[in-house]
C-alpha cells in the first residue's frame, strides 16, 4: 500500500502523516474515525450526509498532525467509521443486520447493542443506517480491504518503534460531541475538555497514563481518566504494557475546536492545535530522557 492522502478509500484502508518519522522515537498517533467519506460503491443508505458528519472525528488526524510536527507518525483511515468501525472487535457484528447467518458463530458486545458495533446500525439514536440487509460478502470484503489492513499497518508502526527503542508508545485519537446522546452510557451529561483511557489500567502502564493527563491538565484543559470512555478494541489489541507496547485513547471534546451544528471550524482550533503541540513536545522529551514509562525488565 503507498502512503499518502487518497481520494477513494477503496484505493487503501489508511494514509500516514509524517510516515518518515516512522520509528523515530518510541510515539506514534492513529485516528481510526477521521474519513469523512462514504464510499461511492457501497450499497445505498438511509441516513443523510449530515447523520454521517455526526459520527465523523472531525479533522482529529490533522489535528495530531499538527501537533506532531513530523516528530511522531500518524495514522489514519481512509473509511468511515460507520462503513466498518476499526476500533471495535472483528467479531463484534449484529446479525439482525446481515442477509445470511456470519460463520463462525458471532459474538457481538454491548457496543452492537447499542447500535454501533464493528456494524452500525443507528446513525444516531433511533435513526437506521442501512435501507435494508447487507450481504455476508460485502461485509467480508470490508474487513479484508479495510479492517485488517488498518490494523496491520498499526502493528508495523508499534513494532518499528519497539524494535528500535525497546518501547512503544501509541496513542489512539478519537473526538466526541460535548454532551451524551442516548446510544452513549452518559446520555445528556456534559463531558470534560478530554478523556484518557486505558481499559482501566490494562492498556497502559498507570504511569505513563496519569503524567499525560498532568500534562494537558497543565495546558488549561479539563481531563478525566476512564471516564466516560475506558477505551476499544484498538487499544485493546495493540496494548501490552508488560512488553512496554503501551496503548491508550485520548477523545477529544468537539466543542473545543468546532461548531458541532454545521461541522465547521471555529477560533478554537488554532488554540488546540498549540496546546497539543505542545503536550507532544513534552512527551517526547519525558520519552528521550527515560523519565517514563517504566521499562520492562530484561527478559
Amino acid at each position: 500500500m503507498r502512503e499518502g492522502n487518497h481520494p477513494h478509500p477503496e484505493a487503501t484502508a489508511w494514509r500516514v502523516h509524517h510516515a518518515s518519522a516512522a520509528g523515530a522515537s518510541p510515539l506514534l498517533f492513529d485516528s481510526p474515525h477521521s474519513w469523512r467519506d462514504w464510499p461511492a460503491n457501497a450499497p445505498p443508505i438511509a441516513a443523510s450526509h449530515e447523520a454521517l458528519c455526526s459520527s465523523w472525528d472531525a479533522w482529529v488526524d490533522e489535528l495530531w498532525a499538527d501537533a506532531a510536527e513530523g516528530r511522531a507518525p500518524v495514522l489514519a483511515a481512509c473509511f468511515h467509521r460507520a462503513y466498518i468501525d476499526a476500533n471495535r472487535a472483528r467479531d463484534d457484528i449484529d446479525e439482525q443486520l446481515l442477509d445470511a447467518p456470519w460463520t463462525p458463530p458471532p459474538r457481538p458486545s454491548d457496543k452492537s447493542a447499542r447500535g454501533f458495533g464493528l456494524l452500525r446500525r443507528y446513525i444516531l439514536p433511533g435513526m437506521a443506517l442501512y435501507a435494508g440487509k447487507l450481504s455476508v460478502q460485502d461485509v467480508r470484503q470490508r474487513i479484508a480491504n479495510c479492517y485488517d489492513p488498518y490494523h496491520e499497518k498499526l502493528a508495523a508502526l508499534i513494532e518499528a518503534a519497539h524494535a528500535r527503542h525497546g518501547l512503544s508508545v501509541h496513542i489512539d485519537c478519537h473526538s466526541m460531541k460535548s454532551r451524551g446522546n442516548a446510544m452513549n452510557e452518559d446520555n445528556g451529561q456534559p463531558r470534560p475538555d478530554l478523556v484518557v483511557s486505558d481499559l482501566e489500567g490494562s492498556s497502559a502502564d498507570g504511569g505513563l497514563v496519569r503524567w499525560i493527563a498532568e500534562r494537558l491538565v497543565a495546558q488549561g484543559l479539563r481531563v478525566r481518566i476512564n471516564d466516560p470512555y475506558r477505551g476499544g478494541e484498538l487499544i485493546r489489541r495493540h496494548g501490552r504494557p508488560q512488553a512496554g507496547r503501551h496503548s491508550l485513547q485520548i477523545e477529544i471534546n468537539r466543542a473545543l475546536y468546532m461548531d458541532e451544528r454545521c461541522f465547521e471550524r471555529h477560533e478554537g482550533y488554532a488554540r488546540l492545535a498549540a496546546q497539543l503541540r505542545a503536550f507532544v513536545g513534552e512527551l517526547l522529551q519525558a520519552l528521550q530522557d527515560g523519565q517514563l514509562p517504566h521499562r520492562p525488565p530484561p527478559a
